[in-house]
């Protein structure tokens, strides 16, 4: 015979989930300033104008690394309140879902190191002697390309863990499931569409329309845990 249950959240889940929906909201924000401060120093298949810029902004290019570490800092402690709500649905899957998590967040962190090659070889000219300013303009702006290429896969480990995070909530019912199910789509789109243009750089010209749909996601629980907070599931009927 059925009988009914139900899933009980402590307090502790309830706090983690004010401070993950601040968090979603706040790590977006940096990214998107950390993304248009690096837009105003590079210049997509320029790499004269770019290491000009690099050389005059060079203040800015720093603040937008530091403002992409603030992000990954931010992420992990997401991450971590994200494993404190779910891990009761399911602890395994949700140390799945972590561990793509920090997988993300150490690559991410790690490929700033290309970026600040990139600068210290137009301003540290005791190691450039040797090579003209074409060459120097090239190798600075090779760094960046494989910084933006190796984006792509911090951003394979981003959607395979936001998905898997996503069906814990659909799992869970602490939020409404049209909006665990939008992350779960959401999330594996953009894992697709990264590991698709690794293989197919041409694909990197859609620019970021892959992500606008995970953007949705994340602002929309961010504001969801913020305002509303998890919610007690409706009883279920368990064999």
């Amino acid at each position: 015979m059925d009988t009914p249950v139900s899933t009980i959240f402590t307090p502790q889940q309830r706090a983690a989930a004010r401070i993950v929906g601040f968090l979603y909201l706040f790590t977006n924000a940096t990214a998107i300033v950390a993304y248009i401060a690096r837009g105003r120093v590079i210049v997509l298949r320029n790499a004269a104008q770019t290491s000009t810029n690099l050389i005059a902004s060079e203040g800015l290019f720093r603040f937008g690394i530091a403002t992409e570490i603030i992000t990954v800092v931010g992420v992990i402690i997401l991450v971590w309140g994200l494993y404190v709500i779910l891990q009761s649905i399911d602890r395994n899957i949700a140390w799945l879902a972590t561990f793509f998590r920090l997988v993300e967040n150490f690559f991410l962190a790690f490929i700033t190191i290309q970026e600040l090659t990139a600068l210290a070889i137009l301003t540290g000219a005791a190691m450039t002697l040797g090579f003209n300013p074409d060459q120097l303009h090239g190798l600075s702006y090779s760094f960046l390309s494989v910084y933006f290429t190796a984006f792509n896969i911090g951003f394979i480990f981003l959607g395979l863990g936001s998905a898997v995070f996503s069906y814990l909530w659909w799992k869970s019912r602490y939020i409404p499931r049209l909006l665990a199910g939008w992350g779960i789509f959401s999330s594996l789109l953009m894992a697709i569409v990264s590991l698709a243009i690794i293989i197919l750089p041409g694909l990197a010209k859609l620019g970021l329309i892959h992500m606008m749909p995970m953007g949705l996601y994340e602002f929309g629980l961010g504001f969801w845990l913020l305002i509303k907070g998890i919610r007690q599931p409706p009883p279920q009927q368990a064999p």
